[in-house]
């Protein structure tokens, strides 16, 4: 996922904690040094990608979907 706005790093760990305590959200991590990058592991039984997307931006982030949706 490609966050489109510079996050500091209290809010980015609120980000991972948000993402991590939803229920079908496995891993949530930002890569280092690339911090616009955010992985995120999900049930895809539970969950599409469009709906992690939804999960980010309820958090009032802009994001957008890379790589395999």
């Amino acid at each position: 996922m490609h966050i489109t706005e510079t996050l500091g790093e209290q809010q980015r760990e609120d980000l991972v904690a948000a993402l991590e305590d939803s229920g079908g959200i496995t891993a949530a991590e930002f890569c280092p040094l690339r911090y616009h990058l955010m992985l995120v592991r999900y049930d895809r039984e539970l969950y599409s990608s469009q709906d992690v997307l939804n999960r980010v931006t309820s958090q009032n982030v802009n994001a957008k979907l890379i790589g395999p949706v």
